[in-house]
C-alpha cells in the first residue's frame, strides 16, 4: 500500500516592502480602515472585518529546506456575482477554501496594480457598515435604476 504524501504550506511574514507599500497606500485611502500584524503578514481592516491580508505561502515542494522563497498571496472578499468569474478564472486568482466569498490573488512582477485596487476598494465594501460604502466613489452600478 503506497502513502500519499501530506503537501505541507508554510505562511511567513516575508512580504517584499514594495508590496506592502502599494497595498498600504490602497487601504489606508478607505475610510476608517487600518493596518494591524496578522498572525502572518499584514492585514487591513474596517472596524473588526479583514477585508485585505497579504503574506508568503511557501510550498515544501517548491523549495529547498530553509528557503524563503515562495508565493505572494493577497486574500480579499468577492461580492456575490464577482465569485464566479474570479474563481474560473485561473492564474493568479484563486479560491482559499474557506468563508463564501473569500478569494485569493498571488502578487508576482506581473501584477496589475489598479486591478488590486479595485477588488481591495471592493472587498471593502463587501464588509463595511453601508455609512462608510457610501464614502466610497465607486462607478455606478449598471443594474442599479439609479
Amino acid at each position: 500500500m503506497s502513502m500519499a504524501r501530506c503537501q505541507v504550506v508554510i505562511y511567513i511574514d516575508d512580504v517584499p516592502d514594495d508590496v506592502e507599500t502599494r497595498l498600504r497606500a490602497i487601504c489606508s485611502a478607505l475610510p476608517d480602515a487600518f493596518e494591524q500584524q496578522a498572525w502572518k503578514g499584514t492585514r487591513w481592516m474596517v472596524r473588526k472585518k479583514t477585508f485585505a491580508h497579504v503574506l508568503t505561502v511557501v510550498d515544501d515542494d517548491a523549495t529547498e529546506p530553509g528557503s524563503s522563497d515562495g508565493h505572494v498571496v493577497l486574500s480579499f472578499r468577492a461580492a456575490a456575482d464577482e465569485l464566479d468569474v474570479l474563481r474560473s478564472a485561473g492564474h493568479p486568482f484563486f479560491y482559499l477554501g474557506w468563508g463564501r466569498d473569500a478569494m485569493g490573488m498571488v502578487l508576482d512582477a506581473d501584477t496589475d496594480w489598479d486591478e488590486v485596487r479595485e477588488l481591495v476598494t471592493e472587498s471593502y465594501c463587501v464588509l463595511a457598515p453601508k455609512k462608510l460604502v457610501a464614502l466610497i466613489d465607486r462607478p455606478p452600478d449598471v443594474t442599479d435604476p439609479a
